[in-house]
Protein backbone atom coordinates (compact mmCIF):
# COMPACT_ATOMS: atom_id res chain seq x y z
CA UNK A 1 0.00 0.00 0.00
CA UNK A 2 1.25 3.53 -0.81
CA UNK A 3 0.39 6.72 1.03
CA UNK A 4 0.91 10.23 -0.56
CA UNK A 5 0.45 13.61 0.60
CA UNK A 6 0.62 17.41 -0.89
CA UNK A 7 0.03 20.67 1.00
CA UNK A 8 -0.42 23.53 -0.30
CA UNK A 9 0.51 26.94 1.04
CA UNK A 10 -1.54 29.20 -0.61
CA UNK A 11 -2.11 33.21 -0.80
CA UNK A 12 -5.62 34.50 -1.40
CA UNK A 13 -6.47 37.32 -3.57
CA UNK A 14 -8.68 40.08 -2.43
CA UNK A 15 -10.29 38.63 0.90
CA UNK A 16 -10.98 40.86 3.89
CA UNK A 17 -12.66 37.86 6.46
CA UNK A 18 -12.94 34.59 7.02
CA UNK A 19 -16.42 34.44 5.61
CA UNK A 20 -14.62 35.49 2.11
CA UNK A 21 -12.23 33.05 2.91
CA UNK A 22 -14.28 30.37 3.20
CA UNK A 23 -16.00 31.32 0.00
CA UNK A 24 -12.73 31.37 -1.96
CA UNK A 25 -11.85 27.98 -0.21
CA UNK A 26 -14.65 26.15 -0.62
CA UNK A 27 -14.96 25.83 -4.42
CA UNK A 28 -11.24 24.45 -4.51
CA UNK A 29 -11.74 21.80 -1.79
CA UNK A 30 -14.68 20.52 -4.13
CA UNK A 31 -13.27 20.29 -7.31
CA UNK A 32 -10.10 18.98 -5.39
CA UNK A 33 -12.81 16.43 -4.18
CA UNK A 34 -13.99 15.90 -7.28
CA UNK A 35 -11.41 15.55 -9.41
CA UNK A 36 -9.00 13.75 -7.31
CA UNK A 37 -11.20 11.33 -5.29
CA UNK A 38 -8.84 12.01 -2.76
CA UNK A 39 -9.17 13.00 1.55
CA UNK A 40 -9.40 17.19 0.98
CA UNK A 41 -8.77 19.68 4.39
CA UNK A 42 -7.69 22.63 5.07
CA UNK A 43 -5.34 21.70 7.46
CA UNK A 44 -3.67 24.98 9.15
CA UNK A 45 -3.58 28.50 8.79
CA UNK A 46 -7.43 29.04 9.81
CA UNK A 47 -7.47 31.83 11.72
CA UNK A 48 -5.51 33.93 9.19
CA UNK A 49 -7.86 35.34 6.05
CA UNK A 50 -5.64 35.71 3.06
CA UNK A 51 -3.17 32.37 3.85
CA UNK A 52 -4.54 29.09 3.67
CA UNK A 53 -3.10 25.85 3.90
CA UNK A 54 -4.69 22.87 1.95
CA UNK A 55 -3.86 19.04 2.44
CA UNK A 56 -4.60 16.56 0.34
CA UNK A 57 -3.96 12.42 0.92
CA UNK A 58 -4.20 9.46 -1.14
CA UNK A 59 -3.72 5.71 -0.81
CA UNK A 60 -3.58 3.69 -3.63
CA UNK A 61 -2.07 0.07 -4.04
CA UNK A 62 0.43 1.94 -6.41
CA UNK A 63 3.11 4.80 -6.02
CA UNK A 64 1.80 5.04 -9.89
CA UNK A 65 -1.48 6.04 -8.89
CA UNK A 66 -0.65 8.24 -5.92
CA UNK A 67 1.71 10.13 -7.56
CA UNK A 68 -0.62 11.16 -11.11
CA UNK A 69 -3.25 12.09 -8.47
CA UNK A 70 -1.02 14.33 -6.06
CA UNK A 71 -0.02 15.49 -9.89
CA UNK A 72 -3.23 16.29 -10.94
CA UNK A 73 -3.99 18.33 -7.28
CA UNK A 74 -1.41 20.28 -7.76
CA UNK A 75 -2.04 21.36 -11.12
CA UNK A 76 -5.75 22.07 -10.53
CA UNK A 77 -4.61 24.46 -7.38
CA UNK A 78 -1.89 25.57 -9.75
CA UNK A 79 -4.23 26.80 -12.25
CA UNK A 80 -6.47 28.72 -9.92
CA UNK A 81 -6.71 32.73 -10.83
CA UNK A 82 -8.47 33.80 -7.09
CA UNK A 83 -5.30 32.09 -4.86
CA UNK A 84 -0.91 32.23 -5.45
CA UNK A 85 0.08 28.71 -4.72
CA UNK A 86 3.19 29.80 -2.84
CA UNK A 87 4.54 26.26 -1.80
CA UNK A 88 3.61 22.77 -2.68
CA UNK A 89 5.64 19.73 -0.20
CA UNK A 90 4.55 16.03 -0.68
CA UNK A 91 5.44 12.99 0.48
CA UNK A 92 5.20 9.28 -0.43
CA UNK A 93 5.45 6.24 1.58
CA UNK A 94 4.74 2.57 1.23
CA UNK A 95 2.86 1.33 4.41
CA UNK A 96 6.18 -0.96 5.30
CA UNK A 97 8.67 1.56 5.28
CA UNK A 98 10.29 2.64 8.57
Amino acid sequence: MWIGWIEFDLLLGDVHSLKEKRGVLRPILADLRRTTEASVAEVAQQDLHRRAVIGVGVVASGAERVTDTLDRAERLVASRPDVMLLSARRRLRRSDDD
